[in-house]
């Protein structure tokens, strides 16, 4: 099928690329930049006008629930929220029910992806069986399978010598092992230690528990020289320290989750269980320190850490909740809103959502090789037109995610936010449209 988007703000922050014109797709590659090829007849026409193209959204860190929790997602209904966000790619964590450490799961579910049509899904493997951190999962066939990396999700390995021969074995055969750093014993609580946990008599997580892991981590990198991506970075402290790592030239990438960057500790309010989170949020020199790194590109990309709970899970006392929000539909505009509110430039927003953690996946995107997060003639054509004109509020009655729980509702924060999604294709065929019930 030939598709024509027409009259839109063409950007490409990979490449520089910013001026009207028109994008023109063929099957599922993009065959005209700016203008159209002279014989070009397109099959169908999408009027971009006052909208921005941009290539798909890259998302590192979302959870679509299926297998094991179809009570809080199914694979159809967060992947159909992935195209209405305009997340072209996303990976997605091992802990499902069973955990992604055996490569005909992992199959499974590449092909139940695929036959869906509506974004590209990464998994990552399970680092360890079970995610029990004792004994390591055959890397290489999981690699065969289609997994992208190695994670422990949110299960920390206990055994600091388990750790540092995954490590070695990763750095043998070339492969990227995702962690988020916390360190067990530290990070017990269910808040940020500081003077709101206190107040609310909620048991803290200190800041210690992500820098203790961190000099860990860094130490036996240094003797594997594995390669890194630190996931959800969450406090100032552990900026500093991704800042000196990466200065010293360690083989390690971060990103950030959209709650981490625009929400503080205070926002729990009376209770709120729409701000239980992992990480938890912290104090306000925190998320100003996430803001300026994702700036200076300390961190690399932006994730939504989307995680969609149920009703019955989330509205527990704060406590006893689930921790967890949705964010796919939201990873655009709040990178949007982070662009304005830091003044960092509409290319540098749209870089962390595209062509930044594209660049973390890397070799690991296979066929999509270096067109992903990128628009160019003879790439793919993974494509978000939004209207950067169009505020909005988050009304979780609205989303199309199964999970309607998030931090950022309209009556929690009166937060109004920037651009909408109008059109999201993939590979070259339309996954999304505003006001289309399909």
């Amino acid at each position: 099928m030939k598709i024509l988007i027409a009259n839109g703000r063409l950007i490409d922050p990979s490449s520089g690329l910013n001026q009207t014109g028109d994008l023109a797709i063929a099957d599922d590659r993009i065959v005209g930049l700016a203008t159209a090829p002279a014989d070009f007849k397109p099959d169908h026409r999408i009027d971009a006008s006052g909208c921005i193209v941009v290539p798909g959204l890259v998302d590192l860190a979302a959870r679509l629930r299926e297998p094991g929790h179809e009570y809080e997602g199914m694979l159809d209904s967060e992947l159909k929220a992935a195209a209405a966000g305009g997340v072209t790619s996303l990976v997605c964590p091992p802990d499902t029910d069973p955990v992604l450490d055996e490569p005909g799961l992992v199959e499974m579910l590449k092909l139940r992806a695929r036959k869906l049509s509506r974004c590209r899904l990464f998994p990552l493997g399970a680092l360890t069986r079970q995610l029990c951190g004792e004994t390591l999962t055959e890397m290489v066939e999981l690699t065969a399978a289609g997994c992208v990396g190695f994670s422990q999700a949110d299960r920390a390995i206990r055994d600091t010598q388990v750790l540092q021969r995954a490590l070695q074995y990763a750095a043998t055969f070339g492969y990227t092992v995702w962690i988020r750093p916390h360190d067990p014993w530290l990070g017990k609580g269910v808040a940020a230690k500081g003077a709101v946990a206190m107040r609310l008599g909620l048991s803290g997580v200190p800041v210690s528990a992500e820098t203790v892991a961190l000099h860990t981590l860094f130490e036996l990198i240094r003797e594997t020289g594995a390669r890194v991506h630190l996931c959800r970075i969450s406090s100032a402290a552990g900026v500093a320290l991704v800042r000196s790592a990466k200065a010293e030239r360690l083989p390690v990438t971060a990103d950030v989750s959209i709650n981490s960057l625009h929400l503080t500790d205070t926002d729990i309010g009376y209770f709120d269980s729409a701000m239980r989170l992992i990480p938890p949020l912290r104090q306000q020199r925190d998320r100003d320190a996430l803001r300026a790194g994702l700036a200076d590109a300390t961190l690399d990309a932006l994730v939504s850490d989307h995680t969609p709970v149920s009703a019955d899970e989330k509205t527990l006392p704060f406590a006893e909740a689930e921790p967890g929000a949705t964010g796919l539909e939201l990873l655009l505009s709040l990178a949007l809103k982070w662009g304005e509110d830091k003044n960092v430039g509409l290319e540098r927003a749209l870089a962390v959502i595209t062509s930044e953690p594209a660049r973390v996946l890397g070799t690991a995107l296979g066929s999509l090789g270096s067109s992903a997060g990128r628009l160019a003639v003879g790439g793919v054509a993974d494509v978000c037109v939004f209207d950067p004109g169009q505020r909005w509020a988050v009304d979780p009655s609205q989303l199309v995610s199964q999970g309607r729980h998030t931090p950022f509702a309209f009556e929690s924060t009166n937060m109004e936010l920037p651009g909408r999604v109008q059109h999201t294709l993939v590979a070259g065929h339309v996954a999304y449209s505003a006001g289309s019930t399909a």
